[in-house]
């Protein structure tokens, strides 16, 4: 009797990677996989050949690389179980959003999917994870909203942060310093004509200003 064994770790975070990649490009291509995985592109050449195999990708030589349908709802489960443990981690255990993206990192290949439900019953079935980027359903479908960023607001406006485009820790503990999170509202209050830099009201304080490439990792409504 043939055993399916579990995916490994490794090709699960390559099926993340091409994920990520193909939400910001609809032409993903090796060498783009190879810096985001941080190896060689022979490297990420011989993993796509294996997910080709497993029948998850569309791939030939010197050409973009692209999810089958399959693929995708692989991928999707994985990023899944990435954000519903990176919620459960803030909201049920007290982790920082600065803190919890390591620890799911590892968490996420485990493969029993009723850990997984029942986390996802415990926190309320929940649609965002702590950076307001949407939680696939059980079926791998994503319901993505499209929000402007703060650099697109004009001055005058209010705005509500509700998700952010960069979810590293260092610009995670920046905004923790600013008094920024999910749900702060922000006021446009004037725009610097030479580098487009922004002076916010947040939180009772008028004395905020942002760079453009801070503004432009806001999301907001």
């Amino acid at each position: 009797m043939h055993i399916e064994r579990p995916v490994s770790h490794t090709k699960e975070n390559y099926l993340k990677a091409i994920y990520f990649l193909s939400q910001k490009n609809d032409k993903v291509g090796i060498s783009d996989l190879a810096n985001r995985m941080k190896v060689s592109k022979p490297t990420a050449n011989d993993m796509v050949k294996k997910l080709k195999a497993k029948g998850w990708l569309k791939y030939e030589k010197y050409k973009p690389i692209y999810f089958t349908k399959q693929g995708e709802k692989e991928a999707a489960l994985i990023l899944r179980k990435h954000r519903l443990t990176e919620m459960f981690l803030s909201k049920v255990m007290g982790f920082g959003w600065e803190e919890v993206h390591d620890i799911a990192e590892e968490i996420e290949h485990i493969q029993s999917e009723k850990y997984f439900d029942r986390m996802d019953e415990i926190l309320g079935f929940p649609t965002v994870d702590p950076h307001g980027s949407p939680i696939p359903d059980k079926k791998g479908k994503l319901n993505r909203k499209f929000y402007s960023t703060l650099s697109q607001i004009s001055t005058g406006n209010k705005v509500r942060l509700c998700a952010l485009d960069n979810s590293s820790t260092e610009f995670l503990e920046f905004l923790n310093k600013k008094g920024i999170k999910l749900g702060t509202e922000l006021s446009v209050l004037e725009i610097e004509p030479f580098d487009q830099s922004m002076r916010i009201a947040s939180n009772g304080s008028s004395n905020l200003v942002l760079s453009k490439e801070i503004c432009d990792n806001l999301l907001v409504e």
